[in-house]
């Protein structure tokens, strides 16, 4: 084996690591925003045209690919006007896609708490917000928390296919030292190799944050 092609390129390659983590923490952050607003309202009695909007999300994304979504977003909304940078058509597809995710996380987990902490709250006259922040996200978290951070080890690994957007992230950064060196076997090793360690990363934080917070 001869792995010169990818000592010579480091930088190139951290650099592109760099980028598929600021991709994938950006797009997580947004997904979560996305997944617990209509996760929470989802797990409340809501009207029916609402609900069923946000249905019809969840289905739409959790039931086609995220190549397709993310083709669809640069390459096919530019045809009615609606154009995105490479960048802001793969946030917006990821977070679109794992917010349907994270969304029945999150509404599993509210759904997972007792029905009599919700009176008890309002017996005490607890606001709705009051009682979601002080009863049942903090409840719920300990039950999302674990399939949460398997989300995000999701999002760094799916940010791949963003590759196709001409993003210079760490998959096209090995295809393009490829092309340029011919030595696939290296170079796709270092790229699992690269993943591997971003996600056990993710792994480890998740435990630590389970310890920490004793749950």
């Amino acid at each position: 084996m001869n792995f010169s092609a990818v000592i010579s390129n480091t930088g190139f390659l951290l650099e592109a690591s760099w980028l598929t983590i600021y991709l994938s923490f950006i797009s997580f952050a947004v997904a979560l925003a996305i997944g617990i607003i209509v996760g929470t309202l989802r797990s409340f009695r809501i009207p029916f045209v609402l609900d069923k909007l946000f249905v019809v999300y969840v289905e739409i994304f959790r039931g086609t690919p995220l190549l397709i979504q993310l083709f669809f977003i640069y390459y096919g909304l530019p045809q009615v006007g609606i154009a995105f940078s490479s960048h802001q058509a793969a946030i917006l597809g990821l977070s679109l896609n794992f917010g349907a995710y994270i969304s029945e996380i999150v509404r599993s987990g509210m759904s997972a708490i007792d029905q009599g902490q919700h009176e008890a709250a309002k017996s005490l006259g607890m606001t709705t917000y009051t009682m979601l922040f002080y009863i049942l996200y903090p409840q719920a978290l300990r039950i999302m928390l674990p399939p949460l951070t398997n989300t995000y080890a999701a999002i760094l690994k799916d940010s791949s296919l963003v590759s196709v957007l001409s993003i210079t992230e760490l998959t096209r950064a090995g295809q393009l030292i490829y092309v340029r060196t011919y030595e696939p076997f290296e170079i796709y090793l270092t790229l699992g190799v690269c993943y591997f360690m971003m996600t056990y990363c993710v792994t480890l934080v998740s435990k630590y944050l389970e310890k920490t917070l004793h749950f």
